[in-house]
């Protein structure tokens, strides 16, 4: 299940970019499902391990993917971790509700996420309260963001 700290949490980790730079294995850019995950964000292909092909920057390293992406596979990759997914735009939210379904996750939002109009289950740690849409979602987070 997807959890989920609404507002400042002092244990998350803000700057992504930096983790994901120092952090990030080779073998996880060539996981298909990061390989999918990339193929939906970024719009990139990966080719292999070092180099992602991106239509708008060329051939790049996994350094330069965005921050969406960078953020999800450290969600996936780090289970033990607490990440500031406010540097994902909502074309991540299926990813993090995909990541989530095989094993708990924890993310920390600043903002409100658009997880869309399929139901959804969702756990508020603020309050501890299980959210199925976004009208009961946005109803809780209001009250931190």
């Amino acid at each position: 299940m997807l959890n989920i700290y609404f507002g400042n949490m002092k244990e998350a980790i803000y700057n992504t970019a930096v983790f994901f730079k120092n952090d990030y294995e080779d073998e996880w850019i060539i996981d298909p499902f990061v390989k999918e995950m990339i193929e939906d964000v970024d719009h990139s292909f990966v080719i292999d391990s070092g180099v992602i092909d991106s239509p708008v920057l060329g051939k790049i390293p996994p350094l330069r993917l965005s921050g969406g992406v960078k953020t999800l596979i450290l969600v996936k990759f780090e289970p033990g971790k607490v990440f500031n997914a406010s540097t994902c735009g909502d074309n991540c939210a299926k990813w993090l509700l995909k990541i989530a379904e095989d094993e708990d996750r924890t993310i920390n939002l600043r903002h409100i996420m658009d997880f869309g109009e399929d139901p959804f289950e969702i756990r508020i740690l603020n309050n501890d309260q299980i959210v199925h849409s976004m009208t009961e979602l946005v109803d809780i987070a209001v009250d931190y963001v």
